[in-house]
């Protein structure tokens, strides 16, 4: 290694104010709920056997064809149900060093209760919605399984939509008013939830069944690779001079980095180790740090190329190419990176930090020369994206091209062992994602056999009184308190399932728009307190108070709150139905909503030149939101309320530099 890694692993020393132990444990309670058991011994090997199994299938079928769609879903989950009960506790009391007799039983039930609609399928489909007793216990016998092992990976919050779905498709004809329904008895919702693909082996389950778990696969062979490391030398390398380097470098880090994890909660852990304590080393109050970091980290799910879960979910459900969603994802991932960026440079400004020496950062050609042939297989996936390969192919060659790449350098050569590691942690990290998109397959059956999807999008636009503006206000409260409980995932399917359609039905909006909208605020509220998982997550390491850390963070990402409003009046911002005709108005459309989040974030911060005054942050605030409509009339008003207050400071700095003789 040379000295520039040497060095940056000094600054990325533990001891300096961070607390690993604590983030560790809050992200790992993000992720499941409870800690999960670490095995050593002989449940270690079965344990690694059944993920590197599973690892196995779907590299197989990825690569030679997949079974049919509900087999395919029912093999995966025949894997996944097993690994919840064996590695998630019930309770957090529950012994950790080995599994109870119950959770072996549940384990072996669970596989059963799969496998039954594997070895039945043909029988299942000739008997066509007419389900036998037997289908009736193995159907309900998974419900209460899958409920179970969302409670247990996911905590209580998921479980218990599922229950409350469950009872209203059961209990339907004895509620009162508009949420009244005829009800289903229990042949019914089993032939709906387990028998066909509309309830827990819906569109949800069979997006983890195929894309997620290869791209999580994927990342477990990058990092393993040291892609981690090449990430951080990068950020630093071309960030850590700046002012206020080390929270650049975290918004550049946790960006690329968290476009692979897939979750805030492991990016902050990652990333925040290394960036938290650099941040505070320069001058960042601990609560600002740790909010940077949750801020950054969030928005890795809307990172292209690979984005988190809910993205490659969202293609199936519009039935869209994945590379539409990835394009879509271009200008809001910049103009929610924008706003942080602003902020903490003006930030940096207002307090006098400076960034890093020259002696404390690596040189960019040396980590390049060391390192840069990790990019190879993320360039790869998104030549195949842009070539039209579908993202199964694109995940399946990605993995291999890793596995040629790593080989080039001897310190990213993955050993047998590397190989298996990567298997088995790619298997256990996307256990919870398919945990919470087999639960979530609850909801959806319930709403297309209740239609209750409607009677919410009804109800919703009673209370907006047929105004758009009110509606996606709603919407954003909905989303923002459904995703505080949820996984992001969770929360944009059943946002995708209830709320996207009447946007789309009822206000003309197209899905694409729809459906980014609730997708970015389910997102949004990582960062919104009482619950910012990843706030919470940066706080144990910033070692800062986690409520303060979560306010902070929520003030961070302000400014990209403006970012959702700006692309349903502006759907150029998603190169909605893009045409090089078009080219002028959408650079246009991109320039005034970059801009407004850009006065936004000042306002927010309350420093552009120098110090604003309350007049002034409420002018650039007014101004940022002129700019949500596109139109001549607002634009002139928001650019001269710009210039008014920059004339201003310009004044107001002038004089604070040559003060007059009176003053």
């Amino acid at each position: 290694m040379s000295n520039d890694t040497s060095q940056l692993s000094k600054l990325d020393a533990p001891q300096e104010g961070a607390c690993p132990g604590n983030a560790e444990d809050i992200a790992e309670r993000a992720e499941s709920g409870v800690a999960k058991r670490e095995y050593t011994g002989p449940w270690g090997r079965i344990i690694l056997v059944i993920a590197v199994s599973m690892a196995v299938f779907h590299l197989y079928t990825a690569g030679f064809g997949l079974l049919a769609a509900i087999r395919q879903r029912a093999v995966h989950l025949a894997f996944v149900l097993p690994l919840v009960f064996l590695i998630y506790p019930a309770r957090k009391t529950s012994i950790r060093s080995r599994p109870s007799i119950p959770d072996i039983i549940l384990a072996v039930l669970s596989a059963v209760c799969a496998g039954y609609i594997v070895v039945n399928y043909q029988s299942i489909v000739f008997r066509g919605g007419m389900p036998n007793n037997t289908d009736i216990v193995f159907g309900l016998a998974t419900l209460a399984l899958v409920i179970e092992g969302a409670r247990r990976a996911l905590g209580i919050e998921l479980a218990t939509v599922a229950v409350v779905f469950l009872l209203y498709g059961y209990f339907g004809k004895y509620i009162p008013g508009i949420f009244a329904h005829r009800g289903a008895d229990l042949g019914r919702l089993v032939d709906h939830l387990y028998l066909i693909p509309e309830g827990i082996f819906s569109v949800a389950l069979g997006t983890s069944a195929t894309y997620i778990v290869l791209f999580v696969i994927f990342g477990t062979f990058l990092e393993r690779s040291g892609l981690g490391q090449l990430v951080q030398d990068m950020a630093l390398a071309l960030a850590g001079k700046a002012i206020g380097g080390p929270a650049k470098v975290s918004i550049f880090a946790s960006a690329l980095f968290g476009s692979i994890s897939g979750s805030a909660a492991a990016n902050v852990v990652s990333t925040g180790v290394f960036t938290i304590p650099l941040m505070k080393r320069i001058g960042y109050p601990a609560e600002f740090a740790g909010g940077v970091e949750a801020v950054a980290s969030t928005a890795g799910q809307l990172m292209p190329p690979i984005m988190g879960a809910s993205a490659f979910i969202m293609a199936d459900f519009l039935g869209v190419p994945y590379l539409d969603i990835v394009k879509a994802a271009i200008l809001p991932v910049v103009l929610y990176y924008t706003g942080l960026f602003v902020m903490v440079h003006m930030r940096a400004r207002r307090l006098g930090l400076r960034g890093l020496r020259d002696d404390e950062l690596p040189k960019l050609s040396t980590v390049m020369k060391e390192r840069g042939h990790l990019l190879i297989p993320l360039i790869a996936i998104l030549i195949m994206l842009v070539m039209q390969f579908t993202p199964l192919y694109a995940a399946f060659y990605g993995i291999i091209i890793t596995l040629v790449v790593t080989q080039l350098r001897k310190h990213t050569r993955l050993s047998f062992q590397d190989i298996i590691w990567a298997l088995e942690t790619g298997a256990k990290r996307s256990v919870s994602i398919a945990a919470a998109c087999a639960a979530v397959g609850i909801v959806i059956g319930i709403s297309t056999l209740t239609s209750v999807g409607n009677t919410v999008g009804e109800f919703l636009l009673a209370m907006a009184q047929g105004q758009l503006l009110p509606a996606l206000f709603m919407v954003m409260i909905f989303a923002l308190i459904l995703g505080m409980g949820l996984p992001t995932v969770a929360a944009y399917i059943i946002l995708a399932t209830v709320a996207a359609p009447i946007l789309t039905s009822q206000f003309g909006l197209p899905k694409l728009v729809s459906h980014f909208f609730v997708f970015y605020f389910g997102l949004m509220a990582n960062v919104t307190p009482p619950v910012a998982i990843p706030a919470y997550a940066a706080a144990g390491i910033a070692c800062s108070s986690p409520s303060r850390t979560g306010w902070t963070a929520f003030k961070l990402a302000l400014a990209g709150f403006l970012a959702p409003y700006l692309f349903v009046y502006s759907p150029q911002i998603l190169l909605y139905q893009f045409t090089w005709a078009a080219l002028p108005e959408t650079l246009w459309v991109a320039f005034t909503a970059i801009f407004g989040v850009f006065l936004l974030a000042c306002s927010i911060e309350g420093f552009l030149r120098h110090r604003l005054a309350t007049w002034q942050r409420f002018l650039l605030g007014a101004s940022s939101l002129l700019l949500i409509e596109p139109s001549m009339i607002t634009d002139t008003i928001a650019f001269t309320m710009l210039v008014l207050v920059l004339s201003v400071q310009f004044i107001t700095q002038k004089r604070l530099v040559h003060p007059t003789s009176g003053e």
